[in-house]
């Protein structure tokens, strides 16, 4: 079992940053992903970024490349989603999720919500115009 915590979401004004957290507990990550989904009301919860833990290869959704880098730290099981140049449209509930690396998922851009098998709670980011 898995137990995930976000951190760091909050009101910004459009083009600032914010830098979300992700506290991971319960089980080594050796062989693991941790992405960052979003979703905004009435909307689906729609895929934001994934790192891989041991090799640390990372993907992007289109929207938000260039703007937003994810990362982690395996010293404090931790992950992070820097978040720069942020839009109102970025506005949601941000949400980390783990996935166990088996089978196709070693090879999978791990970009689909059925592939994380933890979530937490999620950490809402509002940016205002």
């Amino acid at each position: 079992q898995v137990h995930l915590v976000e951190s760091g979401g909050g009101l910004v004004q459009a083009g600032g940053s914010l830098r979300l957290s992700c506290a991971a507990s319960g089980r080594s990550f050796s062989s693991a992903a941790m992405g960052w989904f979003r979703q905004a009301p009435g909307n689906e919860r729609e895929f934001v970024a994934t790192i891989r833990w041991s090799g640390g290869e990372t993907y992007y959704a289109d929207s938000v490349k260039g703007r937003f880098t994810i990362s982690r730290d395996n010293a404090k099981n931790t992950g992070y989603l820097q978040m720069n140049s942020l839009k109102p449209e970025d506005t949601a509930l941000y949400s980390c999720a783990a996935a166990e690396l088996y089978g196709s998922r070693w090879w999978s851009s791990l970009d689909r919500v059925y592939e994380y098998d933890y979530w937490g709670q999620g950490t809402q980011v509002t940016v205002s115009s």
